[in-house]
């Protein structure tokens, strides 16, 4: 696996901290954050909207999704509804809003993403089949061109359903500052597979890639 992997008891709360840190640390007046999806992800941006006060201002912040299903913004699956419901509606503000839509295809967001540069900090959860963004095991986003920093992808296996769109490797590696949260005995699997090299998510490459894992997720630790 690459990065450093932290065992917590608390993920959403480490998750805050390092958010927090990273924008105060930040090299650009903005601070481009892009968001993901999940239980964990919902957790940890309620916690970051409860400890942020007075520490981020949210007017310099440029939000991202690292991916999203093909489902309309307003559907239970969103991740463009949690982020902005967990989130986004709590802070009350933001520099700039960039949500992903199947809708408008890949290019506009491939544009968007190379405007970027360099994000400073991409947030990343773990399935149990090891795929993070929406990179499953065996899909063809993992053999994308170098190119491509966004395009379309689906599970092979068929046990996510929806087709997504979701940033390339080539996309993540283009973040100063990957972290992963991960938690829950049903993800322990993923973990071991990650760290043997065995899973989607241990390909993913970064400036720094942290990972933050509690007792359960992380077995050995």
């Amino acid at each position: 696996m690459n990065g450093e992997l932290i065992v917590v008891d608390d993920v959403p709360g480490a998750f805050s901290e390092t958010v927090i840190s990273s924008y105060a640390s930040r090299l650009e007046e903005t601070f481009a954050l892009a968001l993901s999806g999940g239980p964990t992800a919902k957790r940890s941006y309620e916690r970051l909207a409860e400890e942020a006060g007075g520490k981020v201002d949210w007017w310099d912040v440029d939000f991202y999704w690292s991916d999203e299903r093909c489902v309309p913004p307003d559907h239970p699956d969103s991740n463009q509804r949690m982020g902005r419901e967990a989130l986004l509606e709590r802070v009350g503000g933001a520099n700039a809003v960039y949500p992903m839509s199947c809708d408008e295809g890949t290019e506009a967001y491939q544009m968007r993403v190379a405007e970027v540069g360099h994000f400073d900090l991409i947030h990343l959860g773990l399935g149990p089949d090891g795929h993070t963004a929406s990179l499953f095991p065996g899909s063809p986003a993992l053999g994308a061109d170098r190119s491509r920093l966004v395009v379309l992808n689906h599970d092979p296996s068929g046990n996510n359903p929806h087709r997504r769109m979701t940033f390339t490797l080539t996309a993540l590696a283009r973040s100063r500052l990957v972290v992963f949260t991960v938690s829950g005995e049903s993800k322990a699997e993923a973990m071991l597979a990650v760290r043997k090299g065995e899973a989607p998510a241990a390909q993913v490459t970064a400036e720094k890639v942290l990972w933050l894992v509690d007792r359960a997720a992380a077995p050995w630790g």
